[in-house]
């Protein structure tokens, strides 16, 4: 059952999703078998949906993080290895850290015949701003705590989204990650284009040490950091009054008004992403901070009288209101046109990190 374990961290919004799928694409197309382990803390979980369209296997954690569901986490890798997966790749919560302490190190200690590999965080240019550059922000204090936790116990930091930034942009955002975690190799790749993943690719499956670093962690500040996101999941049924709807305007529409209403509460956004799908076809869209811009992408002719939404919303405000917003939202954009129909909707403030293992020392 030997596999090749390969975790990929970072925030919200830095790109894991994507990640995953142009390794596992890449992975295939080598004749490598690869499983996929996501995780959230609830069902419904658009980055499932979106990877159970790759071609590898995916096994999903749901109802708290890997570090918390440790024996979850551990029945999904060795599922996935059970049916033939050479290489797993899993993706924690966004807002999970000290996954040294709770995941590497128990798993190099009691599970040995796992090959792990270094473990590697996903750094958003943005993020990297705001954290190390004190570039003005609306993120929360304590959220900015778990982004430079992740960041100061990786084995391997990407600096992720390279094909946004200048030459001068890249090279200085790398020397300053160098710079303050100078035990972590350092590295820029963009997860969209492919550009720098051979070489990180090389890197994690032919790596040795994993785990290398343990941070202290203040639990008080890390609690605080998560529950001033509400988290949102939900499952809708979208139907045209007349005949047929190009959802692939829906979902810009819906993104627009969600991003302008949380603009107008000052409400940092972790990531709002979303699948529709209809009629055999689906189209993706996201945004990844209130500065950001809307992307959409995925069939130019997605329309049909019925289709299939499940959106994931992290923003920085009550779970309340979140669910208020996003509930008019999903009437707003479809007009008198589009009846929304919401099948399940599961709005919460993440609990106080509750990890199974906690190891004060590398293995």
């Amino acid at each position: 059952m030997s596999a090749r374990l390969i975790i990929v961290g970072g925030f919200l919004g830095s790109g894991k999703t994507t990640l995953l799928w142009k390794a596992a694409q890449n992975l295939m197309e080598q004749g490598h078998a690869v499983g996929l382990v996501t995780n959230d803390q609830a069902p419904d979980l658009v980055d499932t949906a979106i990877l159970s369209r790759s071609g590898a296997r995916v096994r999903e954690v749901s109802g708290s993080c890997f570090c918390c569901n440790f024996a979850g986490f551990i029945d999904a890798v060795l599922s996935l290895a059970r049916q033939g997966a050479e290489i797993v790749i899993a993706e924690p919560v966004g807002s999970c850290t000290d996954l040294s302490a709770t995941i590497l190190q128990p798993m190099k200690d009691k599970y040995r015949y796992i090959d792990l590999a270094p473990f590697t965080v996903l750094a958003d240019p943005q993020r990297v701003r705001e954290v190390l550059q004190d570039e003005k922000s609306l993120m929360h204090a304590s959220a900015k705590y778990i982004l430079r936790l992740q960041m100061a116990e990786a084995d391997r930091i990407l600096l992720n989204k390279a094909d946004t930034l200048s030459t001068d942009e890249r090279s200085t955002m790398l020397g300053a990650l160098s710079g303050a975690f100078p035990e972590s190799d350092v590295a820029a790749i963009s997860a969209h284009t492919g550009e720098g993943l051979d070489a990180w690719l090389a890197a994690v499956l032919g790596g040795k040490q994993a785990g290398k670093l343990i941070t202290e962690v203040d639990y008080d500040r890390y609690a605080e950091g998560e529950a001033v996101l509400g988290w949102l999941n939900a499952v809708v049924l979208l139907e045209s009054a007349a005949g047929k709807t190009n959802w692939r305007n829906y979902a810009r529409s819906l993104l627009e008004r969600l991003h302008a209403a949380f603009a107008e509460h000052n409400a940092e956004i972790g990531h709002v992403k979303l699948v529709i799908e209809s009629d055999g076809e689906e189209c993706l869209a996201n945004v990844t901070h209130l500065g950001g811009g809307i992307a959409v992408r995925g069939s130019e002719s997605l329309a049909g009288a019925q289709a299939a939404l499940t959106l994931n919303a992290r923003v920085q405000m009550p779970p309340e209101k979140l669910e208020e917003i996003t509930r008019s939202a999903l009437v707003a954009s479809g007009g008198k046109g589009v009846s929304a129909t919401i099948r399940t909707l599961r709005c919460l403030m993440p609990g106080r990190p509750n990890p199974t293992h906690r190891y004060s020392h590398t293995v």
